[in-house]
């Protein structure tokens, strides 16, 4: 563990020029374009495209957990949510992808709001148990509403999304894809996490009556993170919709939460580094390890109970952002 550790300071210590940093990222650019072709094998880009997806999750629910203070155990259903709601207005209403995203996005994050609202007042284990409990409730409708999702059968046959009358299919396609709404994750994050509004998010998160004391309207920014990641797990369940080409209750069970949580614990609450290495090494290692996918319940645990014990702000923690505190500023 401690040489991880002193891995992870010693490349937070890199400085780079400019320069440097435009050839690193032409050449990252150009290692992304050439890697679908690269490798054959398609199973391992699948990996890929999955570790991504995972990654913008936790960035999502990263948003709600490491930023806003709001521990969530629910996150599945707005990602669940998500994914039913674009495929039910593409399959019965011939709405085109992007549209009907577009509709799932701002649906579930009012949803998320209003789910937030009731629970503004409760902190840790209570809003843990709530989220918990509607994450069960939400996987049950869908159980259950055999006329409109079809119950445990599922939903298949999802149509895949067309743009400019290209229709994107095939793993190299879902490979651009997901990497491109992987970075566009990454630069809003970033931009977020600079920004006053985020800084002022963090203070909430630190410490409510201090917050409230300087200005800041903290149930707005409680609102806001919950209707904010809640919005960018929706665009991730429509994206897994159409590269999976069907959707089903199990897909959105409560060990999807959990794995989430896990990921953001072991990357960094509050940390956008945090988030792709705890999601890369979670989803990647349960693939290299299938001989042992029944102990994966097991893996997550104890690494939450490790993390939490020798390193209890992450792999990548979120200190390094501290020095820029200057930037808070009180938004009513």
């Amino acid at each position: 563990m401690s040489k991880i550790k002193e891995l992870i300071n010693k490349i937070k210590k890199i400085r780079l020029s400019k320069m440097q940093k435009l050839v690193a990222l032409i050449a990252l650019i150009a290692l992304i374009v050439a890697f679908p072709y690269m490798v054959n094998d398609k199973y391992t880009i699948h990996v890929f495209i999955l570790c991504a997806m995972y990654a913008c999750l936790t960035l999502s629910l990263n948003l709600i957990i490491g930023w806003s203070g709001q521990f969530s155990l629910g996150h599945v259903c707005f990602y669940g949510m998500g994914a039913y709601v674009t495929t039910l207005l593409m399959m019965n209403f011939g709405m085109n992808f992007f549209l009907a995203t577009l509709i799932s996005i701002v649906f579930t994050s009012t949803f998320a709001m209003l789910l937030c609202l009731p629970t503004l007042k409760l902190r840790g284990d209570y809003l843990a148990v709530i989220t918990l409990g509607f994450g069960e409730v939400f996987r049950l409708f869908l159980t259950n509403e055999v006329d409109l999702t079809k119950g445990p059968a599922g939903i298949p046959s999802i149509p895949d999304p067309v743009i400019f009358g290209y229709a994107i299919k095939g793993k190299q396609a879902y490979f651009y894809f997901i990497m491109i709404l992987l970075v566009a994750f990454i630069a809003f994050m970033k931009k977020f996490n600079n920004s006053g509004f985020g800084m002022a998010m963090m203070t909430v998160n630190e410490d409510d009556i201090a917050a409230t004391a300087i200005g800041l309207n903290t149930k707005k920014y409680k609102l806001l993170g919950f209707g904010i990641g809640g919005g960018m797990a929706a665009l991730m369940g429509s994206f897994y919709a159409v590269y999976m080409g069907m959707i089903s209750p199990t897909s959105f069970a409560y060990a999807e939460s959990i794995k989430m949580v896990s990921m953001v614990v072991l990357g960094g609450m509050g940390s956008i580094p945090g988030s792709i290495l705890g999601a890369f090494l979670l989803t990647a290692l349960p693939e290299l390890l299938r001989a042992f996918s029944e102990y994966r319940m097991v893996l997550y645990g104890a690494l939450m109970v490790v993390m939490m014990i020798f390193r209890p702000e992450g792999m990548w923690s979120r200190a390094s952002r501290l020095k820029n505190e200057y930037k808070i500023k009180a938004e009513k």
